[in-house]
This record gives C-alpha cells, sequence and structure tokens, in this order.
C-alpha cells in the first residue's frame, strides 16, 4: 500500500487492538471461547468473592435493562436457599452471558467479567496475547519521534492491560501512554473521541486514529480526528467506495512521520 505520511499536527497515536495491533482470529478463536468454555467454572470458583459479586450485580442490572429484548436472560436474585438455588443463578448468569456474546454485545457489564476471567488465564498461563510483529518495532520508532500512543478498544482497560502485559512480545504496557474503552463512549460515536482528546489535553486533529472499522472511522473523523483503515488477514473486507475514501496502511511500518526525516 505504500507510505502513509503522518500529517505535521499529529502528536498522539490512538490505536485499536482487534484487527489492528491483534489478529482477529486470537479474539474470536481464543478469547471468546475461553470465556464461553470456562464461564460456569469461573463463577463456581469464585461466587462468594466480592469482585465475583460485583460482575453478576452489572450483569443482573444490565439484564433487567435488556428485558425487552429478544432472548434476554434474567437473573433473579439469590435468596440464600441451598446448592440448587445456587445453580440455577449461577446458570442464569451462563445463559446471560452466552445470549449476550452470541449478539456481540459490548456492554460493560459483559466486559468487566470478561477482563477478570481473562486476568485469570493470562495470569496462568493459559492464554498469551497476540500482537501483529510489526506492531512493537514501529511504536517504538513512533514513541522515539516524540509521538504518544494510546489504545482505545471495545474491551474493558484491564482486559488490554493483560492483552499487553501478557503478550507474544513479552510485556509492552511502557509502550503505551493510556487506555481507554467504551466508558469513554462507544467507538461509533464522534463525542468520544472529543472526550478522548480532551482527556490526553490535545486537539482532536493532533489525533491519528488506527482501525480496521469504517464505522469507527468515519466517527472520529466527523470529530475531526485523523483517521487510517488498517488492512489485516482475516479483517472483514472493504466496499469499493471504503478503499477509495480512506487512507489505508497493511502495516505499522507504511506510517511515515515528519519528525522522522
Amino acid at each position: 500500500m505504500g507510505v502513509l505520511p503522518v500529517p505535521a499536527e499529529v502528536r498522539a497515536i490512538l490505536l485499536d487492538i482487534e484487527g489492528t495491533t491483534t489478529p482477529i482470529a486470537f479474539v474470536q478463536e481464543t478469547l471468546f471461547p475461553y470465556i464461553k468454555d470456562n464461564v460456569k467454572e469461573y463463577l463456581r470458583a469464585h461466587w462468594e468473592e466480592e469482585e465475583c459479586q460485583r460482575d453478576v450485580g452489572l450483569l443482573r442490572k444490565q439484564a433487567q435493562e435488556d428485558s425487552s429484548l429478544d432472548g434476554a436472560v434474567l437473573i433473579p436474585l439469590e435468596s440464600g436457599s441451598g446448592e440448587e438455588e445456587l445453580e440455577r443463578v449461577i446458570q442464569a448468569v451462563v445463559d446471560n452471558v452466552h445470549w449476550q456474546m452470541s449478539l456481540d454485545r459490548k456492554t460493560t457489564a459483559l466486559k468487566q467479567l470478561q477482563g477478570h476471567m481473562w486476568r485469570a488465564a493470562y495470569a496462568t498461563g493459559h492464554v498469551k496475547g497476540e500482537i501483529f510483529e510489526d506492531v512493537v518495532p514501529a511504536i517504538r520508532k513512533w514513541r522515539e519521534a516524540g509521538m504518544k500512543v494510546y489504545i482505545y478498544s471495545s474491551g474493558s482497560v484491564e482486559a488490554q492491560k493483560l492483552l499487553f502485559g501478557y503478550s507474544t512480545e513479552g510485556d509492552i504496557l511502557e509502550l503505551f501512554d493510556g487506555h481507554f474503552d467504551t466508558k469513554i463512549g462507544p467507538k461509533v460515536d464522534s463525542e468520544s473521541y472529543r472526550r478522548i482528546a480532551a482527556s490526553i489535553g490535545c486537539a482532536t486533529n493532533n489525533i491519528l486514529f488506527l482501525t480496521d472499522v469504517p464505522r469507527e472511522a468515519n466517527a472520529a473523523e466527523e470529530a475531526d480526528t485523523h483517521v487510517a483503515v488498517v488492512i489485516r488477514p482475516g479483517n472483514a473486507g472493504l466496499t469499493d467506495d471504503e478503499k477509495s475514501y480512506y487512507s489505508l496502511i497493511s502495516s505499522f511500518t507504511e506510517l511515515f512521520l515528519p519528525s522522522s526525516t
């Protein structure tokens, strides 16, 4: 795809994860199946812990908000009347999690539980975060050139830090100046990019956002943020209009910083 010059006013690079720094296959074939396969066992093992109860409480509240949706699974309160009832409540949580995941929901409640489950999986070595080989060398060059680097993903900040802290490249958290998730706002909402700019203390046009999702790119552009769409193996295809409209890169090495002359 050649070289893409980075506009001179850019001071920070904002990175998506799935399909940008990390193969979609890792998320779809490793991370998400781990949740589906292990959520019941995890809940049984950690049910009495305060963190797990907070997670269940958030899921229960989300389930109430979703009650009018087709297939939504409510999570009953636990009255403390024995093991059989506990199993029913746990099964309701499992069914709710599976239902949300089948619809690719991005709710904070779901992401929080997933993050805590992944933390255990990373810490025990069951999972290592996969990173495209061009990512780390490129980010090191950007930082040497004075660029700030941030992450913005629909996965929780905790899940992001786990992926980069326990990655195939080792612990690379030092490469990032900050992390954002959907608590700052949805990635398809232009206001989210204005909030991120305010949070890191710059104008929106001082940011270059790299993502594989045109809807996210469009929202960022509406906020006057610079955008490049990343083409990686396994990513969804782009329309001809999208290919002609957006700046495209297939590797971080294709970004050319003016300060690197």
